[in-house]
């Protein structure tokens, strides 16, 4: 999961997370004002390159294949990953129905009071639910987020001690409010799954392997889950962060964003902050830590950040996409020789992943265990 730290309390009869603002000074928390060199500008580059991506050649319901489609479409996915690390995705095969039926539920969630959303919060013992008071790089996110495992239950080590192969299950925690929440996350889940494996099969062609090759790591124990996001209007947006600059630790990310958009890329080029314009009924795609690991960084996992804004709420639903608990990280074996040595030390994905959870609940003084801490020194 996302690098999070302690908690804070919030006024618990307000119906939604407004009360970040101090009510004496009209000023937000300074828990969540970001560093002067990490501020948002309000100035938007958008960013009208990031290649928007047709996937109907693999998502074709006939049974015929043009092999030679499928390669041109990996050669494009290939050069976005390289290039970017980020592109859009359109004739995905996600009905737009069920993508809407969620959208919906977890805006219904959202706009309850919050001891009610609370209910479901969750803990050290039950890491799935409803959470308030995250940190990213040690700031807090100006959001709330519900986590929804798409494996139930999820196993996932007791603790990040190498010597402890203890595991432990952990399952969902559902809200009595909106009924519906619960099939339509299940429905949305299964939706999106079958996108992000379409997507892991590209990634794979791309690096000149066989379509199958990565899915081996997902086919038991996945630890995969999807987060819904809730980002509240923000009075000072030229200080605070939806969520700070990150790159994800999983495989890949599928994102469905409205149309009020925020999300925010560093370019590999140049290092500018370029807004991603939402394109109606699209997924954004992201190449996660594990894909830059196995690619031995062919493939690059991007820093990105989401702005917030005075007027409007914004939602989001990423889907992480993470291997089984007992997943060994490391460069591919096909993709090295002589001329291409591994760039990183090999690392257990489900010991990497309960320290990174570890941190939610118990504030850092240090930065939080990175995929860069495993690179190779030259």
């Amino acid at each position: 999961m996302v690098s999070s730290n302690a908690s804070v309390d919030l006024n618990s009869s307000s119906s939604s997370i407004i009360n970040f603002v101090g009510a004496a000074m009209g000023e937000i928390d300074p828990a969540f004002i970001q560093d002067p060199g990490h501020r948002p500008r309000l100035a938007v580059i958008e960013a009208e390159s990031i290649p928007l991506i047709d996937l109907s050649p693999a998502i074709s319901a006939s049974n015929s294949v043009d092999s030679r489609a499928i390669e041109k479409l990996a050669r494009e996915i290939g050069d976005a990953c390289s290039e970017w690390g980020f592109f859009q995705v359109t004739n995905h095969g996600v009905s737009l129905d069920c993508r809407r039926k969620l959208e919906s539920a977890a805006r219904r969630f959202f706009d309850q009071d919050l001891e009610e959303k609370r209910k479901v919060r969750r803990n050290e013992v039950s890491v799935l639910g409803y959470f308030d008071a995250e940190n990213t790089k040690n700031v807090r996110d100006w959001k709330e987020v519900f986590d929804v495992a798409v494996q139930e239950p999820t196993v996932v080590p007791v603790s990040s001690d190498p010597m402890d192969d203890r595991v432990v299950e952990w399952f969902n925690r559902w809200p009595e409010y909106p009924p519906e929440l619960r099939e339509a996350c299940k429905e949305y889940g299964r939706e999106v799954g079958k996108l992000a494996y379409k997507m892991l099969e590209l990634i794979a062609l791309s690096l000149g392997l066989a379509a199958n090759s990565l899915n081996i790591h997902f086919e038991d124990h996945q630890t995969t889950f999807m987060r819904l996001n809730h980002y509240p209007p923000c009075p000072s947006p030229d200080l605070a962060l939806g969520v700070g600059r990150h790159k994800d630790g999983g495989a890949l990310t599928v994102l469905a964003q409205d149309d009020v958009g925020g999300l925010e890329v560093r370019k590999k080029s140049d290092g500018e902050w370029i807004r991603v314009k939402p394109t109606p009924g699209a997924f954004i795609i992201n190449v996660g830590d594990i894909v830059q690991v196995w690619s031995n960084d062919k493939y690059e996992s991007v820093e990105h950040r989401v702005m917030v804004n005075s007027e409007k709420d914004r939602f989001s639903i990423p889907f992480f996409l993470n291997p089984a608990h007992y997943t060994v990280v490391k460069p591919l074996d096909e993709l090295l020789d002589e001329n291409n040595c591994p760039k990183f030390k090999s690392y257990n994905w489900g010991k990497f992943m309960t320290h990174r959870k570890d941190s939610t609940f118990k504030k850092q003084n240090v930065e939080n265990i990175q995929t860069h801490h495993f690179r190779v020194q030259e």
